[in-house]
């Protein structure tokens, strides 16, 4: 998942997925091929919208924007105020509390990913990484938006928790609902939540 360097800054993804050892499967080696074709899109709305707030880098909050305004699983685990809620703090972003983010680098210090890695915050990399992973885990072919939103809302020194604590969103609360959908898409046959 590469894209050009353009305004802002915003360039290479930095997943460790890119290269496996021999043996493990061609559909592995292109970090692509692990997001599903809505989680694609999702994070090419977030790297926009970062580059058009003039960000740096790719950070955890425009990723939960990103989700909550493009993926309707995503916005089925939250009630509709909290929804909209959650939309108020992210588009005030640029006039409002986000100025302070700027220029910093988000690192929670729960990823692996080092600081200055192609555009996207340490904290962003980690959980698009762990977003695979856990779709790997359960089965599935490809991450999909609660897998990311699940790795997002476990990181608590992100500012997407930061954006969800200020919305009244409970953290624990939500990982159980986004659980409960897994658990009852897995009983659905269809693989769970990260399967398409």
């Amino acid at each position: 998942m590469t894209w050009g360097h353009g305004a802002g800054g915003v360039g290479d993804v930095p997943l460790r997925h890119t290269r496996r050892a021999a043996g493990r499967g061609a559909h592995r080696t292109d970090p692509d091929a692990r997001l599903s074709d809505e989680l694609a899109a999702v994070v090419a709305c977030a790297r926009r919208r970062a580059v058009r707030d003039g960000d740096r880098q790719i950070d955890t909050a425009h990723l939960l924007h990103s989700l909550l305004e493009s993926d309707p699983e995503v916005r089925g685990v939250f009630d509709g105020p909290q929804t909209a809620r959650l939309l108020g703090y992210l588009v005030q972003r640029a006039i409002g509390y986000g100025l302070r983010w700027r220029g910093s680098v988000e690192d929670s210090g729960a990823g692996s990913v080092p600081s200055g890695s192609g555009g996207w915050s340490p904290a962003a990399a980690s959980a698009v990484n762990a977003a695979c992973a856990r779709a790997e885990r359960r089965g599935g072919a490809r991450a999909r938006g609660l897998d990311l939103l699940a790795l997002i809302a476990a990181d608590p020194g992100s500012r997407a928790v930061e954006v969800l604590a200020r919305s009244g969103v409970d953290v624990r609360a939500l990982a159980a609902r986004i659980d409960a959908v897994a658990a009852v898409e897995g009983c659905a046959g269809d693989g769970g939540v990260v399967a398409r």
